[in-house]
């Protein structure tokens, strides 16, 4: 498969979802082997490991003092779309959150367009089992010849055991993982604006989950564990490549996954160091 791009420029207006701030955020085109990348104030940041700044709440992205926070779901739509380069320019320090899943990017991506380029596209494989486990979480990458997700999702009642398998694929992506909306407890949501996070959050945004089940409609009934899917391939694009692993997640989050990419993306710098030496 060949390396793509947008076919035109694609924007979103609205609030950033732990700031409560306004957010504008444009997707331009961008030539064979860019990449993705940021461009704030002027500062350009590479969507890639290495520029990880804090996992606490969200992936955040950060060069000198210039930080992008909640990348993961326009990564995830540009991953799961097939979008191999792109040009991200951020008006404020957040992706608007829209309506907490990835959907409006994805459904933007294909109403566009997506072009196909003239160069070959990049990927990122792996030749043995590598995994990184800490505290009853697990995250394994599998050398395959496509991507394949396996996800193992854990949280207090009511949502308890979720479990997802598929392969991923630009269809796959758009039916069963975009519209997967983020979530949380309703004693969490509290707590944090209390504190003065999550002040764009609302029913119109995020999932939320009092003790007796979810305050609004689900979209499916597995539909937490298929956001842990759609934030885990946000992550997996910080690779800077299509992933090209059968990955199985155990209870995982960005603080472990960016864990992984960093050391993946060492050895395979390290790797190639040994074979020009």
């Amino acid at each position: 498969m060949n390396q793509t791009t947008l076919a035109g420029a694609v924007h979103f207006d609205g609030v950033g979802l732990h700031t409560g701030t306004a957010a504008r955020v444009a997707i331009l085109p961008a030539p064979p082997d860019f990449g993705v990348q940021f461009v704030c104030n002027g500062v350009r940041i590479p969507a890639v490991a290495e520029c990880v700044v804090d996992t606490a709440r969200a992936t955040v992205l950060g060069l000198g003092s210039q930080r992008v926070s909640t990348v993961e779901h326009v990564l995830s739509a540009l991953l799961g779309m097939g979008v191999a380069n792109a040009e991200i320019v951020v008006d404020g320090s957040e992706i608007p959150i829209v309506d907490g899943s990835a959907e409006a990017f994805s459904e933007a991506f294909a109403d566009v367009g997506i072009e196909a380029q003239a160069q070959p596209r990049t990927t990122f494989s792996i030749v043995e089992p590598f995994e990184v486990r800490d505290e009853g979480r697990a995250l394994i990458f599998l050398p395959s010849q496509r991507l394949r997700v396996r996800f193992v999702a854990d949280f207090p009642a009511p949502i308890g055991v979720e479990y997802f398998d598929s392969t991923i694929d630009p269809l796959v992506y758009r039916r069963e993982i975009a519209p997967a909306r983020t979530f949380g407890y309703l004693h969490e949501v509290e707590a944090l604006r209390a504190r003065g996070l999550a002040q764009g959050g609302s029913l119109d945004n995020a999932l939320v989950f009092a003790p007796d089940g979810a305050m609004q409609e689900l979209r499916w009934p597995d539909e937490v564990v298929r956001h842990k899917v759609l934030d885990l391939l946000g992550d997996l694009a910080l690779l800077g490549r299509w992933p090209q692993c059968d990955i199985i997640a155990v209870k995982t989050g960005h603080e472990l996954h960016v864990r992984a990419i960093r050391e993946l993306r060492r050895r395979e710098r390290d790797a190639i160091a040994a074979r020009s030496a």
